[in-house]
């Protein structure tokens, strides 16, 4: 509970400064950086829980996983729904034409639709449907999503790159932790069956 209360801070905050006038000249891009911010720390902490269990010996963090996950799909909604409602008042031809023109619109809406099938398929009851592989493989497009995140947060700001570089940082870390516990994982497996193989031949041959 105390996580899921500290997650909705940021919502409670923008709301807050809504009804207090405190959302700046521009509320529709207050809004939408503020958001869009707090997308690709959600995105981040879900990437780093895993590492952080493994190295801290901390099994049980692996349960707030799926929550901050969802939030960070929560708060992906409500950056789209600034874009689609605030700024472009459902005007439906002129943001398809964003999508396909302009770059860090194609990667921010890219990393949001990444995000759809992750969301949906967040439930138990989706793990046994999917099966416990095919559910993993899916659910590491969320490295696809944060990277398009970080991709569109770049092109978005142009000039001063230092927190989407931060975050592009942490997301290709993360990463490269996930890929070098993989190879560790699969030189060990070669190594048993090897080790297997050979026994087997030493204890086979006459």
């Amino acid at each position: 509970m105390v996580v899921f209360a500290l997650s909705l801070v940021p919502a409670e905050r923008l709301v807050w400064k809504a009804l207090h006038r405190g959302l700046g000249a521009n509320p529709i891009e207050f809004i939408t950086r503020e958001t869009g911010d707090w997308i690709l720390i959600f995105l981040v902490v879900t990437l780093a829980i895993t590492p952080a269990r493994k190295l801290l010996g901390l099994p049980e963090l692996i349960r707030f996983r799926r929550m901050t996950g969802l939030f960070a799909f929560f708060y992906a909604f409500l950056h789209f729904s600034t874009w689609i409602g605030l700024d472009k008042f459902f005007d439906f031809r002129e943001m398809l034409h964003d999508v396909q023109k302009r770059p860090f619109i194609t990667a921010g809406f890219t990393g949001f639709v990444l995000l759809l099938p992750l969301a949906v398929t967040s439930t138990r009851g989706w793990i046994r449907r999917l099966g416990g592989k095919r559910w993993q493989m899916l659910h590491r497009l969320i490295y696809v999503s944060a990277a398009a995140g970080v991709v569109h947060y770049y092109w978005l700001v142009k000039s001063d790159v230092r927190k989407p570089v931060m975050y592009g940082t942490i997301v290709a870390s993360l990463l490269a932790f996930r890929l070098g516990a993989w190879l560790v994982k699969t030189r060990r497996g070669a190594s048993v069956r090897g080790a297997k193989t050979e026994e087997l031949i030493t204890t086979e041959t006459p």
